[in-house]
């Protein structure tokens, strides 16, 4: 049975910053449902006023599924602020998942703050939230931070830019998400039995042993990828999809 899958990013990221993973995505899963969702504050509700909790993002994604129409149990694949999201749901409505797979995520209690933000980018991200800059300047500096592929990856300064201009979040709202990340803590037990964790061993914004430490605690598997950066989507995509593949079929055959 071909359960929709609910894409969800990360802090002031949209679905449009999912680029063409999500073609890639449905193509190399014949006859999923792909719904890539935006949270409150980012992308087409960017105008909408970011929820100050986890647990409020939660809420906002199932009342726009419920409006739309499309109806429970999904899988879930969410990266960074959008795993917390896809965590708090595992937790709260476990009936309506039935797997996560979380990309380059970071959770208390299981790792120290200095690891779940490297507190070498902090200036970055400060200057980003507050700072007037083009927007072409601000996605050269997000891709910097985000990606290890910088060199083949030009092409997609232009369209984020595009999309900062088209669909700005506001400062208010990023300081909104960035408390609401900061002050989520996650169940200290597995909230759904069926999860797979995806990281980077070379994330410049997230230590990859963030991940490490959820898998061990929940005991669920995870996979390292060897050179990408926290955009793992972005950096390989074939790889990401490749190891979802191969959970999603060792899960239909058990």
């Amino acid at each position: 049975m071909h359960h929709p899958w609910i894409l969800l990013r990360g802090l002031t990221r949209e679905a449009a910053h999912w680029g063409s993973f999500v073609e890639a995505f449905e193509h190399a899963l014949p006859g999923a449902r792909v719904v890539v969702q935006d949270l409150p504050g980012n992308g087409l509700l960017h105008r909408a006023v970011s929820p100050a909790t986890v647990r409020g993002m939660v809420d906002a994604c199932r009342a726009q599924l419920a409006a739309q129409g499309v109806r429970p149990p999904f899988r879930v694949l969410a990266m960074s602020l959008g795993a917390m999201v896809a965590t708090e749901w595992a937790r709260v409505a476990p009936e309506e998942l039935v797997g996560c797979v979380l990309i380059n995520t970071s959770l208390r209690p299981f790792s120290p703050f200095y690891q779940r933000l490297r507190p070498r980018n902090y200036a970055a991200l400060l200057r980003l939230a507050f700072g007037g800059s083009p927007s072409e300047q601000v996605e050269q500096e997000v891709l910097r931070l985000t990606s290890n592929r910088a060199l083949h990856r030009q092409q997609v300064v232009p369209d984020w830019a595009e999309i900062r201009r088209q669909r700005p979040v506001s400062v208010a709202n990023t300081l909104r998400q960035l408390a609401a990340a900061a002050r989520y803590r996650a169940p200290k037990k597995p909230p759904l039995a069926n999860m797979l964790l995806l990281a980077s061993r070379e994330d410049g914004l997230v230590h990859g042993q963030c991940s490490q430490a959820i898998a061990s605690a929940w005991q669920v598997p995870v996979a390292f990828h060897p050179w990408a950066g926290h955009d793992l989507p972005l950096d390989d995509p074939g790889w990401v999809i490749e190891k979802i593949r191969g959970w999603v079929a060792a899960d239909s055959r058990s």
